[in-house]
């Protein structure tokens, strides 16, 4: 089971402190983000974090914004609560709705509905809400596609909505494999598997798509791998 460091971040001025403040914490290693009235609360795993994590973060030292900050240890045990209390409902360019059971159908072209035990990858991180974007402009219809560090699964459903068959979802973490097998039957999808482990698992694997929304250490690391596994006109997303 993995910890997380998180910190609680009120900014002022909100806009664009918020949004400089999220963009240089991604770049720290930052995995997930949850925007409120006061500002944003961020998260790294315990693993990837250090005590010198804030020291190259330019906006905390800028005379332009006030940003005060409070760091605790969030348990994995803990999550539901938390994306409860702060979990908003996402729409993406007016075509994509990313919404936990409890929130109104706004009746968009996509609808995605997930329950995640943890709040990583439920659309609130800039990358996720990015990829989306991106995988509204290709056709992946009959696309073999992989969705790498996959989360609560829903680039995976995705996807699949846009056509894309066979896909294959993998992540490290326990909590995130069983999520996505939740949120992947929820969705009612047919052609995705949902895999517990890492890169190793790609062996003699091939995809005309990869989605790789994932740290960008581990990308970098397993990069071969991923570039072996792909197909000669296929496309990678990170």
């Amino acid at each position: 089971m993995i910890n997380y460091i998180g910190y609680s971040f009120k900014v002022s001025p909100i806009e664009p402190g918020v949004e400089i403040l999220i963009a240089q914490l991604g770049e720290a290693g930052f995995e997930s983000f949850v925007e409120n009235e006061d500002g944003v609360a961020a998260y790294i795993q315990e693993n990837d974090w250090n005590t010198e994590i804030l020291k190259d973060i330019q906006i905390l030292n800028s005379n332009e914004f006030k940003i005060t900050f409070e760091e605790e240890v969030i348990e994995q045990i803990n999550w539901n609560s938390e994306w409860e209390k702060n979990f908003n409902q996402i729409q993406v360019d007016d075509l994509v709705s990313i919404r936990a059971p409890f929130h109104e159908n706004p009746n968009l072209k996509y609808d995605i509905v997930i329950e995640p035990k943890m709040s990583f990858g439920t659309g609130h991180h800039e990358t996720t809400h990015m990829m989306v974007q991106h995988l509204l402009q290709l056709d992946l219809t009959n696309k073999k596609t992989l969705d790498m560090g996959c989360g609560t699964g829903i680039l995976a459903i995705f996807a699949e909505m846009k056509g894309a068959q066979p896909i294959d979802a993998i992540d490290i973490d326990n909590w995130c494999y069983v999520n996505s097998l939740e949120n992947v039957e929820r969705n009612n999808c047919k052609h995705i598997s949902v895999y517990e482990g890492d890169a190793s698992l790609l062996m003699n694997k091939k995809y005309d798509v990869i989605i790789a929304n994932i740290n960008r250490n581990i990308l970098l690391n397993d990069m071969a791998s991923y570039m072996n596994c792909l197909n000669d006109d296929g496309i990678i997303l990170f």
